[in-house]
């Protein structure tokens, strides 16, 4: 995993650094009797920067005051520094928490780990709300993932969607918003005419008791091998699902055991994922409001017929046309996705309504979005498509009508008895073996989705997604139990005076920075709807505490010193944990 490049990162003690850069700046210029022309205090917190010198945190390039007074660079930089040293002194006389120097127009800041750790760890070690924000409100964020489609297993298709909108509603969560996650399943369309057909033809009662959603897919792919042979099939299918739009008896018998039996799989899906939806509806859920939807975005006087079928005509913004009905009346995604939006806006007033869905989808919610913009709904500025890259498989994309799809069952299965492999081998006294062995292989499978951007196509191989080794989730959750087992080792309560003082090595300091950093990698990445900000963030404050586990004992026969590393120990295992609940994998507490 390529190491996450920064982005707005801010100190925790930010203010206090564009504070003293900004008084600085306006020293040098009243030095030269031109005051009035000094920078406000927002242009220096845009040239603030952090600095990739060993010898330095943060930099401000004074060559800008330089040029503008026409002054040289060392003149202003050592006036600039002179002045930051007169305020920590008047600040902190009996220490110094920084040291300074000036070199090729920057002035340089370097702190010291102490102050770091005194500004940092009261506030982890004290709260369960570290890298939380108020920002929401208690605003609602709608945030629609997952949506499998009925009568076919869950496949690892899937899995992106769903792990993607499970992070995401944790990441809104802790910015302070009501995030609402809701399970649009597929469960209406054509597809479903398709279903009634294969069973009436080739199904039975007898070959659905054991394990029906997987016969159920097998029909669904028989059809499709069948149709190429014999197109009539389609126009069966077709008759079908006019049949069950209309309510006819037996189409909708079908279609309602055909939905519970993927029902009850999917949950169990979602049990062993740790995943709750607070919604279930699917796209059925919005019949009986398509027709009120309709009449509402007529009259705006926006729909029009085209060949027949109903249409909204985007052409003048390039999106084509949105259609409506088809020129049987048969209704398609969009119109259900319009009627959900008016839906859920007027029951749930979202500040933000998320489409968690596949990259291949962008022109479908452009259209759809564009539709709400035009009917003049102020609202269409805070719906948002997440899309996200394929996962192919041997470079082939997954197709539940060609039958190359592979289950996320049977991927979790071989991850957890690998898993349950390395724990009978490493440590065969642990309690539940089978317990901790599925949290850990859910744990590889879970942040093999995540330690890639969501745009990024991911090609499916066994080996990557069940991968124990590198930088996966197994050794994230190696890491926290480690944590655990240093707190059972010192058995004791940390103390409540840190001796702040004793941070003294670069392991130390880099420790603390990296624990600095996580509530700005929360709104980055809400920001950026990226959870992979999160994932990468975690391997690089495990990697850092590794490091310092590795140069320094943390238990010692000095008291004081071992009570200041447990500290800094434990505020790392709570940053860990907090992450991980963010990405929806265990943190164990022993492995």
């Amino acid at each position: 995993m390529k190491k996450e490049k920064e982005k707005n990162y801010r100190y925790p003690f930010y203010d206090q650094i564009v504070n003293s850069s900004t008084a600085a700046i306006r020293s040098v210029y009243e030095h030269f009797d031109r005051a009035d022309e000094a920078p406000t205090e927002e242009t220096v917190a845009g040239w603030i920067t952090l600095s990739s010198d060993p010898r330095a945190d943060v930099t401000l390039p004074m060559y800008r005051v330089a040029k503008h007074l026409g002054q040289p660079p060392a003149t202003v930089s050592g006036l600039a520094v002179d002045d930051l040293k007169r305020q920590e002194q008047a600040r902190e006389p009996t220490e110094q928490h920084c040291t300074y120097n000036f070199e090729g127009g920057y002035v340089n800041r370097l702190f010291k780990p102490d102050h770091f750790a005194q500004e940092l760890l009261p506030d982890i070690l004290s709260s369960s709300s570290y890298g939380s924000d108020t920002e929401g409100q208690g605003r609602n964020v709608v945030i629609d993932f997952s949506s499998p489609n009925i009568a076919k297993p869950f496949g690892v298709g899937h899995l992106r969607s769903t792990v993607i909108g499970n992070a995401l509603y944790h990441i809104f969560e802790k910015l302070g918003y009501n995030s609402i996650g809701i399970n649009h399943l597929g469960d209406w369309g054509t597809q479903f005419g398709k279903m009634i057909v294969a069973f009436k033809h080739w199904g039975s009662d007898e070959m659905l008791k054991d394990d029906p959603v997987r016969a159920l897919f097998n029909l669904y792919t028989k059809f499709h091998r069948e149709a190429k042979e014999n197109p009539e099939l389609d126009d069966e299918a077709r008759a079908e699902f006019k049949r069950l739009e209309e309510g006819e008896e037996e189409a909708t018998r079908l279609w309602k055991r055909f939905k519970d039996y993927s029902l009850e799989e999917f949950n169990r899906i979602y049990d062993i994922l740790g995943i709750r939806f607070d919604y279930n509806t699917g796209e059925s859920f919005y019949n009986d409001k398509i027709d009120s939807t309709i009449s509402l975005l007529e009259e705006k006087n926006l729909p029009e017929i085209s060949q027949e079928a109903l249409i909204v005509n985007l052409e003048k913004y390039d999106l084509g046309a949105c259609l409506l009905k088809k020129g049987d009346d048969a209704t398609l995604y969009a119109t259900r996705d319009l009627a959900g939006i008016l839906y859920r806006h007027d029951e749930f007033d979202f500040a933000k309504c998320l489409y968690v869905v596949g990259a291949s989808q962008a022109l479908h919610f452009k259209q759809v979005f564009k539709v709400i913009e035009l009917a003049g709904y102020d609202f269409s500025d805070g719906l948002v498509h997440v899309p996200f890259g394929w996962i192919r498989f041997e470079e082939k994309a997954m197709s539940t009508r060609e039958g190359n799809i592979i289950f996320l069952d049977d991927v979790i299965s071989q991850a957890k008895e690998i898993a349950r492999k390395i724990i009978i081998e490493k440590n065969p006294d642990i309690e539940d073996v089978d317990k901790t062995a599925e949290q850990i292989g859910v744990g590889a499978v879970v942040f093999a989705q995540t330690s890639v951007r969501r745009m990024k196509d991911i090609d499916f191989r066994w080996e990557d997604a069940l991968s124990f080794e590198g930088e996966t989730g197994p050794y994230l959750q190696y890491t926290h139990a480690r944590l655990c087992s240093l707190a059972r080792k010192y058995d004791r309560q940390l103390p409540d005076t840190i001796g702040y003082d004793l941070f003294v090595e670069p392991e130390e300091k880099n420790v603390l920075l990296t624990l600095s950093r996580y509530p700005d990698k929360i709104s980055q990445a809400a920001s950026e709807y990226e959870p992979f900000v999160i994932s990468a963030y975690l391997i690089d404050l495990a990697q850092e505490f590794n490091t310092f586990y590795q140069k320094h004992r943390i238990i010692t026969d000095d008291e004081p010193l071992t009570a200041a590393r447990m500290c800094l120990s434990e505020a790392v295992r709570i940053v860990i944990a907090d992450g991980l609940a963010i990405l929806g994998i265990a943190a164990l507490e022993r492995m």
